[in-house]
């Protein structure tokens, strides 16, 4: 048997060399890589160089001077410097990380994307689409009033069926259909993608931070419910005065209070007492039918601000198949959600979901206490599961709803097609955005970042918030961030004698802020309302709408941690 030889001090420990392979020079890991917290052995200094890649990408985007797509494949090359230089990250594993970025990236986020626009397109072509405009503005002919339907509304149900997305996807389009300027469609579809997010997806992000945190499911509901309904009242009043100002406000605010109040409300029973996997889906059916029944009073009763086309127009006679352009998103509404079940999903893969381990970083990377309980190595594989992919269920209502609207089957694929190559760049520069947030993951950058604002003290329930919003902004998923940083929120909580649940719900809820500031969900904004090239504005429109907000919940958090009258609110 031959006998391994000794790794010269100059070798990576992490490596041996076998005699037989010394003619190759082949190097075969033997045990994970721990992520080092303090790589310098410089707290400051190893938290500035762990952020050169975020600072790098955000100030490129923002500055308007390089596209997107540069500004991602350079701070991607940024980010492997950081983490072979300074992080000493095995390259293997630095390589494995982006290219399982960039896998994911294309599939499933792009694939989303990419079919939601393929619907968008045919219904464009059928003429679809124009009634559908015509009916929204018999509906609601004030703009201010279908950013409510639309954004919040309408975006909340697909996002408590779907997530990763898709929401952002739909209802920029359907808002740039209804005459919106791009930029201004993009910033309020994110701005209004914030109260769901942390029960999105049948309640992904609250589950997942209950098995990586070995907390009560229920308890940390019950506590992100007793934190978002404050801000999810008040965000359909916050889009409506990003887009008018406050005085736009005026006219529409009952409408707005109605929209947020109701979908606050029933966010609050139904995280409290039933559990996370509705709370979208419910709040945002009650929600809508709420400001379609506001909406039916006012017109009753005559109001000039909603209920009258601008400019006194008669309206036309309501068609006898007023229907047929709802057929499409109805289908799209039902598929998204019965691809989002549990039954369906768990059917559909036992018929394909392969996995494949990424070479070079599947279970060679170990996270390291504090920010793990127990030291564990990261299991890094690309699900191929096409048949239970939420873009699959879209593609399957695209193509029955091309067939419903009289498209033959070439002329779909050709369609198909043509909407592909429409979105190409902005799949590369997805696919580098994902590979970006996995390099800095997977060095173990961002828990750099991370164990940083862990140490501010009596301070913690405001920072750790930040760090949620920060572990969204980093990673585009308010269920990473909860993967990511849901442990070191717990053990830093009961550390400083914090309710754990009030910190991990924290970290979820904080992260609602940073979803619209990620730059995946802006690069998706961007493709839906045709606003490729003007990244940069997108960000500049939401940057300060998610600070602020981000402060504010951050704020709230704190308070519930330390006032009295507030403190009664938090589970234990």
């Amino acid at each position: 048997m031959a006998r391994d030889v000794p790794a010269s001090p100059s070798r990576s420990p992490c490596v041996r060399r076998f005699p037989s392979q010394e003619s190759t020079g082949i190097l075969r890991p033997v045990m994970p890589w721990p992520q080092p917290l303090d790589p310098l052995g410089n707290p400051w200094l190893s938290t500035l160089v762990a952020a050169i890649p975020v600072v790098l990408l955000l100030g490129l985007v923002a500055s308007g001077r390089v596209k997107v797509g540069v500004a991602a494949v350079l701070a991607l090359v940024s980010a492997l410097g950081v983490a072979l230089l300074a992080f000493r990250m095995p390259w293997p594993a630095a390589l494995g990380a982006a290219a399982y970025g960039t896998a994911y990236g294309l599939f499933p986020i792009g694939w989303i994307v990419l079919n939601v626009m393929f619907l968008h397109a045919l219904t464009v072509r059928s003429g679809r689409f124009q009634e559908l405009k015509g009916q929204l503005l018999r509906l609601a002919p004030d703009p201010r009033v279908q950013v409510i339907l639309i954004a919040f509304c309408f975006g909340a149900f697909i996002e408590g069926a779907a997530g990763f997305g898709a929401p952002v996807a739909i209802t920029a389009a359907l808002l740039i259909e209804l005459g919106f300027p791009p930029i201004q469609a993009s910033g309020l579809s994110l701005i209004a993608n914030t109260a769901p997010v942390a029960f999105g997806s049948i309640g992904i992000p609250i589950t997942t931070l209950a098995q990586v945190t070995d907390l009560d499911v229920l308890k940390l509901s019950a506590m992100a419910g007793r934190q978002l309904p404050v801000f999810s009242a008040i965000i359909p009043l916050w889009i409506v005065g990003a887009m008018a100002g406050w005085r736009g406000i005026r006219e529409v605010w009952p409408v707005a209070m109605v929209a947020g109040g109701s979908f606050a409300g029933m966010q609050y029973l139904v995280s409290n007492h039933h559990g996370p996997w509705l709370v979208d889906s419910i709040s945002a059916l009650v929600s809508l039918a709420a400001v379609l029944g506001v909406l039916r009073w006012r017109r009753a009763r005559g109001s000039s601000s909603v209920g009258a086309m601008p400019g006194g127009a008669a309206q036309p006679a309501v068609d006898a198949r007023w229907w047929r352009p709802w057929v499409p998103w109805l289908m799209l509404t039902a598929a998204i959600f019965a691809w989002g079940t549990r039954p369906v999903k768990e059917s559909l893969d036992r018929l394909a979901a392969p996995s494949f381990p990424v070479p070079g970083i599947h279970q060679q990377v170990m996270r390291t206490p504090p920010v793990v309980a127990v030291a564990k190595a990261e299991k890094v594989e690309w699900r191929a599961n096409l048949l239970s992919a939420t873009g699959t269920g879209i593609l399957v209502a695209a193509v029955a709803s091309g067939f419903l609207m009289g498209f033959p089957a070439r002329r779909m694929l050709g369609i198909w097609w043509e909407t592909l190559l429409s979105v190409r760049q902005s799949l590369v520069t997805i696919a580098a955005m994902l590979a970006l947030g996995n390099v800095t993951k997977l060095s173990g950058a961002d828990a750099t970042l991370g164990v940083a604002l862990a140490k501010t003290g009596i301070l913690y329930p405001f920072f750790g918030t930040l760090l949620g919003w920060l572990g969204v902004a980093l990673t585009g998923s308010d269920t990473a961030s909860n993967v990511l940083f849901g442990s070191l929120q717990r053990i830093t909580a009961e550390q400083l004698g914090l309710s754990p649940y009030l910190m991990c719900a924290a970290n979820s809820t904080g992260g609602v802020m940073g979803k619209m500031v990620d730059a995946q969900s802006i690069v998706v904004a961007g493709v839906s309302a045709r606003a490729e090239g003007q990244e940069a504005g997108i960000l500049r429109f939401v940057f300060w709408h998610s600070l602020v907000l981000a402060a504010l919940i951050s704020a709230w958090v704190a308070a519930q941690a330390y006032w009295p009258p507030l403190q009664a609110t938090v589970v234990r």
